[in-house]
């Protein structure tokens, strides 16, 4: 199975509505990258761990991740350690456009996958989601016809 490991303020950086949302809120848009992720992994067999910088504020609720804060430490630390602990580094994926963390994940045989592309990757498919339901909810043909008395 694998385990993706999130540099979570990088890959805020590179989601525009988030970003700003941080400049206001940093609990907000942790909890809102945390939703995304949630929803882009929801039916997908893999595990997760978002690391973000600093202490923990209010709880933030996961279904499908992990997170972790890296308290006195840089979260490029949290993230190294990890990757150095785990027994199986193929299995790891990063996401990062930190060039010195993915030099260090890439040194150590996990894939990297810039925060950059996986952003565009998992805000596409959330959108694609989002219309799939809309499309599914109008399937309905008898709706429709009593919506506009077509019976």
């Amino acid at each position: 199975m694998l385990t993706y490991i999130i540099d979570g303020n990088n890959l805020i950086g590179k989601i525009p509505s988030l970003m700003s949302l941080q400049r206001k809120d940093k609990q907000a848009s942790r909890q809102k990258l945390v939703h995304l992720v949630d929803r882009y992994f929801l039916d997908k067999k893999t595990n997760v761990t978002i690391h973000f910088d600093g202490h923990p504020g209010i709880s933030i609720n996961s279904i499908k991740s992990k997170i972790v804060y890296s308290e006195n430490k840089s979260a490029d630390d949290r993230i190294k350690n990890q990757i150095s602990i785990s027994k199986s580094h193929k299995t790891l994926v990063v996401v990062t456009s930190d060039s010195n963390l993915a030099q260090f994940a890439k040194v150590c045989s996990c894939t990297i996958i810039s925060s950059d592309s996986f952003a565009a990757d998992m805000t596409d498919q959330n959108k694609n989601k989002s219309e799939q339901a809309i499309i599914d909810s109008m399937n309905n043909i008898d709706e429709f016809k009593k919506l506009f008395g077509a019976d």
